[in-house]
């Protein structure tokens, strides 16, 4: 698992309004980034089904114009996560949290 591919996943699914989430991984980094766009509180280290619980009441209220975000809460909203996490999950999580560069594909040299 390459994060920049998670990243670059997740932003293009969004631009172009197609296709979900394909994994926990995808599902941590696009948590991360709904937290980082919303300003929804949701603490890092949670288990996969913890954290689409803490997500469903922020999805609920959060109402989005931009197209690109309400992609982002379709797919979030949909999504169904394994139970299986992984460290890198946190990773992914925070990345999206923290993201500099939302909506670019390619992240600046």
């Amino acid at each position: 698992m390459v994060p920049s591919i998670v990243r670059q996943s997740v932003i293009l699914k969004c631009l172009q309004q197609k296709s979900t989430l394909l994994g926990n991984y995808e599902f941590y980094y696009a948590a991360g980034l709904f937290v980082r766009l919303s300003g929804v509180q949701i603490k890092p280290s949670l288990a996969p089904k913890e954290l689409a619980g803490a997500l469903s009441e922020g999805l609920l209220s959060y109402e989005p114009s931009d197209p690109r975000e309400i992609h982002l809460k379709k797919i979030l909203t949909v999504f169904h996560p394994e139970e299986k996490k992984e460290e890198i999950m946190d990773e992914l999580f925070l990345q999206g949290v923290n993201e500099k560069y939302v909506w670019q594909v390619n992240l600046p040299i």
